[in-house]
């Protein structure tokens, strides 16, 4: 399975219990290393992915395919993950907001 089609499996995953994302709207891209940039947006408790990228987002994540994957499958640790470069945001406060979402659905 690619790191994209993991990407639509977890997003699946988090709109089948959507109360996590109430009232946590946030616009993100993930530009994937090896795979391009891809685009979710939570917004009115779902979550929906964009791969043409058509919204200016609030958040922006470069990380390996790899470590991607490893991140949604929670076998690497986001705090070493940033610590290490392993992956770089531009909006730590926002990364903190979408991390206390997605670590509901691990």
């Amino acid at each position: 399975m690619s790191v994209k089609e993991e990407i639509y499996a977890f997003c699946e995953k988090m709109n089948t219990d959507s109360g996590h994302m109430e009232g946590k709207d946030l616009s993100f891209q993930v530009n994937l290393k090896e795979s391009g940039p891809i685009q979710m947006v939570i917004k009115d408790a779902k979550i929906t992915v964009y791969e043409d990228c058509p919204h200016t987002p609030e958040l922006t994540l470069t990380i390996s395919d790899d470590d991607y994957s490893k991140l949604l499958k929670n076998q690497l640790n986001t705090t070493v993950a940033l610590m290490t470069g392993k992956v770089k945001v531009d909006r730590v406060d926002k990364a903190l907001k979408l991390l206390e979402v997605v670590k509901q659905y691990y």
